[in-house]
């Protein structure tokens, strides 16, 4: 299998389709006594759209030239990739440009012709399961919600084509005017999900799920990033503070958890918005998993003030929707900010472990926004004082770059 970079360089994606014609056309020329055809590379009409960071060219002869992002890397799968889509459309006249990646593996597409698009979702069966995607998606818009209608599947290969939901990220689209009706629309669509959504067939968060996803902060972030040993005492005050998170998260209410309900998974689109994406990890979970996840974001962070107005909005709107049974304010609050706190562990973990093993660097950058969430937490609940501890004085003096405190 030959790889080319696709970092500056342009890359012919011949549709197999039309290699194939091509080829026989060169057979039948050469029987004939005649020299192979060539095109003048002025005919090749291409027509060129250009952003920022990618630009993608279209020959209209059946070839599609795309200058893609720096970082990926050309593969036959991309080729496969185009040769399904050719199948599916029923044509070869379309582009392929690059719609998004995410923290996994799998990679998404937007085919562009004559005015319309699809996306396409590139998930290597090896690694990622896309009839979960495909299950979901349909089992989530039959309660009303708005996910990706899915045009045509091949499991074989994981690929999925899938209506295209735009490009306006909530994460882009949110700002001081916009919160509250943004906000207000993802947490209707979240009382759905946990008042209608499906459980079946679903994994359960249950007391070992909640250890190994808190072990990613230990594993990828104390040990391999910042490169701490944990002395004794460190390690018996990281199992209290798990025992506390994990106990808290298991006496909640039980329901449908998207389980990265985010800004970088809504879309601001046309109603019913928010567009919903990146469920195909849904679990039966703790109640306030998905709320604190929207509301307490890895990518953006709002007053605390704010914040718990959120929160106890939603908590009246669960109620009301029969998610939950009338509740104390501070019980919830509690359940919301623990809850917050083994997630933005796990967090933690998974951005650096994807700079460790994906290559993927920028999610660093996150980590500090991370890290407050737990530290304004720790200052409020004596029960975490161990977890205070660590942080205060084996993280942030390695963060810091400074002698730890053992």
């Amino acid at each position: 299998m030959s790889h080319s970079s696709w970092a500056g360089n342009a890359v012919i994606l011949q549709n197999p389709v039309n290699r194939q014609r091509s080829a026989d056309r060169r057979r039948s020329n050469s029987a004939l006594g005649a020299a192979p055809r060539r095109r003048p590379a002025t005919k090749t009409a291409l027509n060129a759209s250009r952003s920022a960071r990618s630009r993608v060219l279209t020959a209209r002869l059946g070839v599609i030239v795309v200058i893609i992002v720096e970082g990926i890397v050309l593969t036959a799968r991309h080729e496969l990739l185009a040769h399904w889509v050719a199948m599916v459309l029923g044509r070869d006249d379309f582009a392929l440009e690059p719609a998004s990646s995410d923290a996994s593996f799998r990679r998404y597409w937007r085919a562009r012709w004559q005015g319309n698009t699809m996306i396409l979702m590139d998930a290597p069966p090896a690694h990622e399961d896309c009839g979960r995607f495909v299950d979901l998606a349909r089992r989530l818009r039959a309660i009303g919600l708005h996910t990706p209608e899915i045009h045509a599947e091949d499991r074989v290969n994981g690929f999925l084509a899938c209506s295209d939901l735009g490009d306006r990220l909530y994460l882009a689209e949110l700002d001081e005017q916009s919160a509250d009706r943004l906000y207000g629309d993802a947490l209707a669509a979240l009382a759905v999900i946990q008042a209608c959504g499906p459980l079946d067939g679903l994994p359960h968060y249950d007391d070992a799920f909640l250890r190994r996803e808190l072990e990613i902060f230990r594993e990828w972030f104390l040990v391999r990033h910042l490169g701490l040993v944990l002395t004794p005492r460190d390690t018996a005050g990281w199992v209290r503070a798990g025992d506390c998170l994990v106990a808290s998260a298991l006496e909640q209410p039980q329901v449908c958890v998207h389980r990265d309900y985010h800004s970088r998974n809504l879309m601001v689109t046309d109603p019913p918005s928010p567009g919903i994406l990146d469920f195909q990890d849904a679990v039966v979970g703790p109640v306030t998993y998905d709320l604190v996840s929207l509301l307490k974001d890895c990518y953006i962070a709002w007053p605390p003030e704010r914040v718990t107005d959120w929160a106890l909005g939603y908590l009246q709107l669960a109620i009301q929707s029969g998610v939950l049974p009338e509740i104390e304010p501070a019980r919830f609050l509690r359940w919301f900010d623990l809850m917050g706190t083994q997630r933005h562990l796990k967090a933690c973990g998974i951005f650096a472990r994807l700079n460790h093993r994906d290559g993927k660097p920028h999610y660093l950058n996150d980590i500090p926004r991370t890290l407050d969430y737990i530290r304004a937490v720790c200052a409020r609940y004596p029960e975490l004082a161990d977890l205070d501890r660590l942080l205060t004085e084996r993280v942030d003096p390695a963060m810091a770059g400074t002698p730890a405190r053992h």
